[in-house]
């Protein structure tokens, strides 16, 4: 790889559930990010890299932009802020439900200085006469260097948005290995692909109280042992999440070994506890220990 190859930062930002991670995960080729229907999904920075013949996009994958109603969710919106610091471009991201982008970003975008892209994402949901009025009326209030309209979930228009990414990167040399996906450690996905499992199946606020930490990740020729912990914000809330005679846990346990092995491409031990830590959203020093902070 020599100097005249395109290597740069973006900076995905945009509302929560506007599918920010299903458009990294389509620009990259590959599932890094963890995926579900409910909002804030995506909590801490994700590092997803594509890599081409001549060029290397490091995508950062942040949390959806919300007031914050506690410290985890502060910590949070603080990751999105040092994004658009880092960036070589950002990726400002809304779909056509949303129509824009909230206040706190918008003020957050004002102070931006390198090539913002605006896109509008899920147009496969409405007209296409509604999609160019969306679009005229976020041109009028954000001023993008570029903007488009994609269906992440159908690949409409993704290819054309990478192109508009690769157009407006630095010239440079890769910052990683061209071999790398991502910068983070198995044990981080091996975590997210729990906490997903989590997100799908179950309901109202117990997968927000919910940590997991992988203690153990332990490879050998035959299989991976992975131990993960579960820990929930109060007691009534790990009795919900093992569920009678333990089926509950046994059923998520079950769903996210599989798509470990997936991603793994091979067999998983995986053993999972749930324990309780009394209020960690709200707890500096357990914010600490689970990488917010």
């Amino acid at each position: 790889m020599n100097k005249i190859d395109k290597a740069g930062w973006i900076s995905v930002v945009g509302n929560p559930n506007v599918g920010k991670s299903t458009l990294v995960n389509a620009l990259v080729g590959e599932k890094l990010s963890i995926v579900t229907h409910k909002p804030q999904t995506t909590r801490k920075r994700i590092t997803a890299i594509a890599n081409g013949p001549d060029y290397q996009i490091v995508f950062s994958d942040t949390p959806g932009v919300i007031k914050p109603h506690y410290k985890m969710q502060e910590a949070m919106m603080q990751k999105v802020g040092e994004a658009l610091e880092d960036a070589d471009v950002v990726m400002a991201v809304t779909d056509v439900e949303e129509g824009g982008f909230r206040e706190e970003l918008l003020e957050k975008l004002k102070y931006v200085k390198v090539p913002v892209i605006v896109v509008l994402n899920k147009v496969d949901l409405t007209k296409q006469e509604d999609t160019a009025q969306r679009l005229s009326a976020l041109e009028n209030v954000i001023k993008p260097t570029k903007i488009i309209a994609v269906s992440a979930l159908h690949g409409f228009h993704v290819d054309e948005l990478k192109k508009i990414l690769l157009e407006h990167l630095p010239v440079g040399e890769p910052f990683y290995p061209k071999d790398y996906m991502s910068d983070l450690p198995e044990r981080f996905f091996a975590a997210e692909i729990l906490r997903e499992k989590i997100l799908m199946y179950y309901h109202k606020e117990v997968p927000y109280s919910v940590e997991v930490i992988i203690e153990e990740f332990k490879e050998t020729e035959k299989l991976t042992h992975i131990r993960a912990v579960i820990y929930v914000n109060r007691h009534t809330q790990k009795g919900i999440i093992i569920g009678h005679k333990g089926e509950a846990l046994k059923k998520t346990a079950t769903a996210a070994r599989k798509d470990m092995e997936k991603w793994l491409n091979g067999k998983v031990f995986l053993e999972v506890q749930v324990k309780v830590k009394k209020d960690w959203r709200d707890n500096e020093i357990q914010l600490k220990n689970f990488g917010y902070l």
